[in-house]
């Protein structure tokens, strides 16, 4: 096998379902991909669907070729199931389930080619009438490929690529217009010869032909409009500009993106168009045309990429605002867990996302109560995560003496009146006094565990509506007595809908089975029994939501 120095340069770029992309170079052969690094993979990948021996890349011949070393359900390229493959460029490595990590095969290429290797490219070169006009057209191509592959700042490497596209045409002017979110056209940067930058609004160019080129989704190239056959001719811009050569191409990103596990589709969205025109008319030769087409497709590669750079910058302040909320949110979550004179708790709160709906609090009242609180808010991310924070605050209202009633239904009316919040959550709160009164609200929470002489058994408690589903909702104080050692576990329904592989849930009876097995033990054994018991079940599978757990252990009255 040939070693590292033998290899030609090649890349994979690695696309994990949630996360960074990253670029690992292909640098030995075989190149040994899978779970974990124990078995001696030069890429490890952190997936549980991922095989630990997975596939391998091997240059033989020339070629790099993937092979399958043993992942379940097989590895495929661009959706296609293969034992063995010649790899191409671009290709797109899907191992085993198509939501897994992708990897994106990139062979470098050659940093030049010489003008004998471009003349081959292209239809017809070698038979150019005017060799040398047709050379120093071939050679701005290259400058312009050059310059758009630059460090150079965005706008100078775009403003030299349409001078370079109006030199080649001998326009008077060129114009590149950039796509919007919506799809709308906006000028970036107007150019007439010479490399002269001219105000984007001082050119008014041809929609007739721009609208034929999106609808075509290929480039509308016209020499001369007094003997165009099309209605582009006529066009009302056209006649008053007396415009004799109208050029527009649209600028496409294409990719590839999975149908299903055994096929790709390619999707083509539109970056901008590059404009030119001319009052005199032109002969285009079809290598000009050529080079056209290949400025266009070098200038959209640009495009993409600062659209891509943009989004990851985006995406990092995201990451950074997320990040701060994600710290908020669990410096609002209690630190310890002291010990009240009259009852133990623990709980734990583990969010799908970097933030979440769920959350749970702890009061100290007066005259020896202890108040406990378990919330889940109606869907997941930051916008959950925004209202837990409020509802956190509001509920702290407690430590001040109030009845909880009352503060629920404010909290319902200001919620529920607010349809623009589109929010809602179910809450169990309780009230512990030392004698083991305990007085609680159940809002359209899951009903708790009881835990009693080594026995769990599903606490029946009468409940009302959640908080904010509805304006009037009627929110009532029961009340219940627990005796010493009477333990109540208190759960969000990420514990009883956590799924498996194949898709069943854990379910109450399960969180009923886990909490009984160590009914017995302390308060963090038995919430370390009950999470295992979920992370067994679901064997590393997607959560798609949050997990929250309170325990609370009557001890009796202190004397």
């Amino acid at each position: 096998m040939p070693d590292a120095e033998s290899l030609p340069e090649a890349s994979l770029e690695i696309v994990p379902a949630d996360g960074d992309r990253q670029t690992r170079a292909i640098d030995q052969s075989p190149f040994l991909i899978g779970r974990g690094a124990e078995e001696g993979n030069h890429l490890a990948l952190n997936d549980k669907r991922v095989s630990r021996r997975s596939a391998a890349l091997v240059y033989l011949g020339g070629e790099f070729r993937v092979e399958d070393r043993g992942q379940r359900q097989g590895v495929f390229v661009n959706g296609e199931k293969f034992e063995s493959r010649v790899l191409r460029d671009g290709d797109v490595i899907t191992l085993g389930a198509a939501d897994t990590v992708q990897l994106i095969f990139h062979a470098v290429a050659q940093v030049s080619e010489t003008l004998p290797d471009l003349l081959s490219r292209f239809e017809g070169a070698a038979s150019l009438e005017a060799g040398t006009r047709d050379l120093r057209q071939l050679s701005l191509l290259l400058e312009a490929t050059a310059l758009l592959q630059s460090r150079m700042p965005l706008r100078e490497v775009l403003g030299a690529m349409v001078d370079r596209a109006v030199e080649i045409t001998e326009a008077d002017r060129g114009l590149l217009l950039e796509a919007g979110p919506g799809g709308e056209l906006r000028p970036l940067l107007a150019r007439q010869q010479g490399g002269v930058n001219l105000p984007v609004d001082s050119i008014s160019p041809s929609q007739t032909a721009i609208h034929d080129a999106l609808e075509r989704q290929s480039g509308v190239i016209e020499d001369d409009l007094s003997q165009a056959a099309t209605a582009l001719g006529g066009a009302m811009s056209v006649v008053l500009q007396q415009l004799c050569t109208v050029v527009a191409i649209p600028l496409f990103s294409v990719t590839q993106l999975s149908a299903g596990e055994m096929s790709m589709v390619a999707t083509r969205q539109l970056l901008g168009v590059l404009y030119l025109d001319s009052r005199r008319p032109a002969a285009f030769s079809h290598l000009q045309r050529k080079i056209l087409d290949a400025m266009a497709m070098e200038a959209a590669s640009v495009l993409d990429n600062a659209r891509l750079v943009q989004r990851e910058r985006e995406r990092r302040r995201m990451e950074q605002e997320l990040a701060i909320a994600r710290d908020i949110q669990q410096a609002l979550l209690p630190k310890t867990f002291q010990r009240f004179p009259h009852f133990e708790v623990t709980g734990v709160n583990r969010p799908c996302l970097a933030v979440g709906g769920d959350y749970f609090d702890l009061m100290d009242l007066e005259a020896g109560r202890g108040a406990f609180l378990i919330a889940d808010v109606c869907g997941k991310g930051l916008g959950a995560a925004l209202l837990t924070t409020m509802l956190q605050g509001a509920f702290s209202a407690m430590t001040l003496g109030q009845a909880p009633a009352p503060v629920f239904d404010h909290i319902n009316r200001f919620i529920a009146t607010r349809s623009e919040m589109r929010r809602y959550a179910t809450m169990f709160f309780g009230m512990l006094d030392l004698d083991g009164r305990l007085d609680f609200i159940n809002a359209g929470h899951l009903q708790p565990l009881l835990l009693r002489q080594g026995r769990a058994v599903p606490w029946e408690c009468e409940g009302c509506l959640p908080v904010g589903l509805m304006e009037d909702a009627d929110f009532k104080t029961e009340t219940a007595r627990l005796g010493p050692g009477d333990t109540l576990v208190l759960v969000t329904d990420g514990i009883t809908e956590a799924v498996n592989r194949e898709e069943e849930m854990f379910g109450a009876d399960r969180l009923l089975q886990a909490a009984e097995q160590h009914a017995g033990g302390s308060l963090a054994e038995l919430q370390s029994g009950i999470l295992a018991a979920v992370d067994d079940f679901s064997r590393g599978a997607y959560q798609a939501d949050d997990i929250t757990l309170l325990i609370i252990r009557y001890t009796g009255c202190p004397v």
